[in-house]
C-alpha cells in the first residue's frame, strides 16, 4: 500500500495508507478524549470513526474539548 497525503487541521500530513478516522485519532494519542472531528466539512459521529477510512486529499479537523470555567 502507499501512503495518503491528508489536511490535517490545515497541515499537511502523511499517512501509511488509508487508515480508519480511529486509526488517526490513535496515532494523535486522543483515544478516549473528548474530541470533534469534521472530515471535507461534515461532522463525523464517533460511532463511524472505525468505518470511514481517509483519502488522498481528504480535509480532517480534530477539535479537542478543553474543560475548565
Amino acid at each position: 500500500m502507499s501512503g495518503v497525503a491528508i489536511r490535517l487541521n490545515g497541515e499537511p500530513r502523511a499517512l501509511p495508507g488509508p487508515w480508519a478516522i480511529a486509526d488517526l485519532i490513535d496515532d494523535l494519542g486522543f483515544t478516549g478524549k473528548r474530541i470533534a472531528v469534521e472530515v471535507n466539512g461534515q461532522i463525523v459521529p464517533r460511532s463511524h470513526y472505525g468505518e470511514i477510512r481517509l483519502a488522498a486529499d481528504d480535509r480532517v479537523e480534530v477539535v479537542v474539548a478543553v474543560g475548565g470555567g
